[in-house]
């Protein structure tokens, strides 16, 4: 048996590819396809089963793409009031090819819908060898039990213990645990960097599998949820009624300066998709950044949205068309054109280029001990916070920042922070977009400050 991980840094995102004996399945599948298709040819398998866990939240799924191309039948838990052709399961439902055994649990609480994967292997014996446990299980973590419309999160945090303790805890110590996310994503609060796990290990180490009642675990699940991103529940419904193929996409326009200069003034957004660094040296007025480099695509989502017409910066015609894609991965289909040679051409033509001061940690620390007004402003999650940050900083999540600058004065200076720069550059933008004229942000972030051996506290 093959049992093989497609691991999508972009959105923090596995997939697999199961096969035995020339047939196989295709679990919780990323929008561009290409890559299940490739890899199954060239292991001498056909896709016949592709396999939802649930409907994503987070991403576009290519389940109607991938089965149109092969003919595969998909299947999704019961009551996904899916509208598309699929087979609906329940416990215990099973399917079968080559030596390999796919037995369904409904395991609702992430959602109501939810559903894991027991796989089998003849050659390995008749005990399960794996679980794919889609949003329901993570690695250190377990499912957010907040995306449903008919079930309050403590509804769903009772179901989800119930699916842990009386479905995916009666596996044995020895079965692999394979879920659809890790770190970083957006679908849980803390999840560990690591891609796979044994049902062992998280007895142990997971804290939401520790014992404990019911009522306690609801109560657990329910606090200092993180707001949910608005565009999650657009993203739900395509995966309800199937995504378009991504060929259907019309091309990219390239843009003159002039041009965008014009339609950033109508409405669109400029999204700037190079490297902190040398966005924060010269970029487009009131442009957003968000690299490349990092879990682009989530936070595109979570900042931007759907329904805004973007217009793309990027380092290259490569990059620009890499921005493309992964924005359709979420669902993020209105990109209206990209900058033709990119900042260079913005500067070429004579247009007024902005700049974001950049701090080491060191001489922000003098910048506070200076000046008592400065505002130090972290925008990680509150677990981050909880396990430790900058006396004195202001907790603001970067996901908020787009919704409420609130308890931020735009007339003072501002200096941002996260983990280690990704997520405070973008911060910076989204605040220079809403009038902060005085915004730093701090290089090396949370953990350069640690490692320099500046006081923190928890």
């Amino acid at each position: 048996m093959i049992l093989e991980q497609f691991y999508l840094g972009c959105l923090a995102h596995a997939s697999y590819l199961i096969g035995s004996e020339g047939v196989a399945a295709v679990v919780d599948p990323q929008r561009d396809v290409r890559i299940y298709l490739d890899a199954a040819r060239q292991q001498g398998l056909g896709i016949a089963h592709i396999i939802e866990t649930h409907l994503h939240a987070d991403f576009v799924s290519g389940h109607q793409e991938l089965a149109q191309s092969t003919g595969a039948a998909i299947y999704l838990g019961e009551g996904s009031g899916a509208t598309f052709p699929h087979r609906a399961v329940r416990d215990g439902d099973e399917i079968e090819f080559g030596k390999c055994r796919l037995r369904f649990l409904q395991t609702p609480g992430h959602t109501l819908e939810s559903i894991s994967v027991v796989v089998m292997d003849a050659e390995s014996g008749n005990d399960p060898q794996a679980v794919l446990t889609g949003d329901t299980l993570f690695i250190g973590d377990v499912g957010r039990p907040d995306l449903s419309d008919t079930h309050t999160p403590q509804q769903l945090a009772g179901l989800l213990y119930d699916s842990l303790h009386h479905k995916l805890l009666g596996l044995p110590d020895s079965v692999k645990v394979y879920p659809a996310h890790g770190a970083g994503s957006m679908c849980g609060r803390n999840i560990s960097a690591d891609r796979n796990s044994t049902m062992g290990r998280e007895r142990l180490t997971n804290y939401a599998l520790q014992p404990m009642t019911r009522e306690r675990f609801v109560e657990v699940m329910t606090q200092d949820l993180p707001a949910r991103p608005e565009y999650f529940q657009r993203d739900v419904d395509v995966n309800r009624h199937g995504a378009a193929a991504l060929e259907s996409l019309p091309p990219v326009a390239v843009l003159s300066p002039e041009e965008v200069f014009k339609r950033q003034r109508q409405g669109a957004a400029v999204l700037d998709t190079r490297a902190a660094t040398p966005y924060c040296s010269a970029h487009v007025p009131g442009s957003i950044q968000i690299g490349l480099g990092g879990q682009f695509a989530a936070w595109a989502g979570a900042v931007l949205g759907l329904d805004r017409d973007l217009i793309l910066v990027a380092e290259d015609d490569q990059a620009a068309e890499e921005a493309r894609l992964r924005l359709a991965r979420v669902g993020i289909e209105r990109v209206v054109g990209r900058l033709r040679d990119g900042i260079a051409g913005w500067a070429h033509a004579g247009l007024a280029l902005a700049e974001i001061g950049q701090i080491a940690v060191q001489d922000l620390r003098e910048e506070m001990a200076q000046d008592p007004e400065l505002a130090v402003v972290d925008v990680r999650r509150q677990a981050e916070w909880n396990q430790g940050h900058i006396a004195g900083a202001l907790l603001l999540p970067l996901d908020q920042i787009g919704k409420s600058t609130a308890p931020l004065d735009p007339e003072k200076l501002t200096a941002v922070h996260c983990k280690s720069g990704y997520r405070s550059a973008i911060a910076c933008s989204l605040l220079e977009a809403r009038g902060f004229q005085k915004v730093m942000n701090v290089l090396g972030g949370y953990d350069a400050w640690v490692g320099a051996g500046l006081p923190s506290e928890s």
